[in-house]
């Protein structure tokens, strides 16, 4: 049986937390997302999704902490990241399952915990630069980091956000596990929020945070996928981005992201990761594409018309 195309999906935490924090609000939030997701489904693709965490396990953190006492003491950042891919992973799962018996498809889902290998002397543990949790003004984050020794960093002209480490990932050490669902055409929900960061020696958890769109491009290594789409807030990768001069992408070379990156384009927090995450890819599959573009256009990835495709 010849196998289905395999695509990586990565969706970004913003997508499935707007301004309302509850989980009635992220549920419907995610509803709308497995709306966009389904018309993927089909005979010849494969589809595996990832996702970020960054306003949730935020939020979590901030739960922890309010409530934290010595008969309830609040639970660690890998153990906050562990929670919220359990909480997203189960929402999401279940909205896809509705729209999968909605569409008459024959189709399993799955969401599977997954812990993500980096090395603990990673640079990232001395410079902390992920940010999670609600955006903040200056005034409100000043406050909160001189309350708690926090590091608080400008989100891209959004606002203040806390910010962790952020170490690269090594490997996935699910991916036995995951490759398994797969291969079984079960449609897997993993690496929420960039995985579970646990130290490459020790297996245990440290207190970070990984980027969702490195950890979705290792899984599609990994995975060997096809395709890996990382969706953000906008259909394209723009040069210039709000400006007059702006300029927006449909399909650009390895090399001439990396000149745009030199030249400062792209937004670290926002879409450098993104365009660093396509890069990789790319450059470690030379023969396949990634596509940077907004959930509104899933629908149309096959028709080659959309978003900002990156090739070799």
């Amino acid at each position: 049986m010849q196998q289905k195309k395999r695509i990586v999906v990565a969706l970004g935490g913003n997508a499935i937390l707007s301004n309302d924090a509850s989980a009635k609000a992220q549920q419907q939030a995610l509803k709308q997302t497995a709306q966009h997701l389904i018309k993927l489904i089909n005979a010849e693709t494969q589809v595996i999704i990832s996702h970020g965490n960054g306003p949730q396990v935020g939020n979590l953190l901030l739960q922890q902490q309010a409530a934290d006492s010595k008969e309830n003491p609040a639970m660690p950042l890998d153990t906050c990241v562990a929670m919220t891919q359990g909480s997203i992973g189960f929402w999401l799962q279940n909205a896809l399952e509705k729209e999968i018996q909605n569409a008459n498809l024959e189709q399993e889902v799955a969401t599977i915990i997954t812990q993500v290998i980096v090395d603990g002397n990673d640079e990232a543990f001395k410079n902390p630069s992920k940010p999670i949790g609600p955006f903040l003004t200056h005034e409100q984050a000043q406050a909160l980091e001189q309350a708690t020794g926090a590091v608080y960093k400008e989100d891209a002209g959004r606002g203040w956000r806390k910010v962790v480490p952020s170490p690269k990932p090594i490997s996935i050490k699910e991916k036995y596990s995951i490759n398994t669902l797969v291969n079984n055409n079960v449609l897997t929900i993993c690496a929420g929020g960039g995985g579970i960061p646990v130290e490459q020696h020790s297996g245990q958890g440290v207190e970070a945070v990984i980027d969702k769109d490195f950890a979705s491009e290792k899984l599609a290594e990994l995975l060997d996928a096809d395709l890996l789409v990382i969706l953000t807030g906008v259909e394209k990768i723009a040069l210039n981005f709000g400006k007059e001069d702006e300029q927006w992408l449909d399909q650009v070379t390895v090399s001439e992201l990396e000149q745009y990156i030199e030249e400062k384009h792209f937004a670290p927090g926002s879409m450098l990761p993104k365009v660093e995450a396509a890069i990789q890819y790319v450059k470690a599959k030379p023969k396949c594409k990634a596509i940077i573009t907004s959930l509104e256009m899933l629908g149309d990835i096959d028709k080659g018309t959309v978003g900002t495709t990156v090739i070799s």
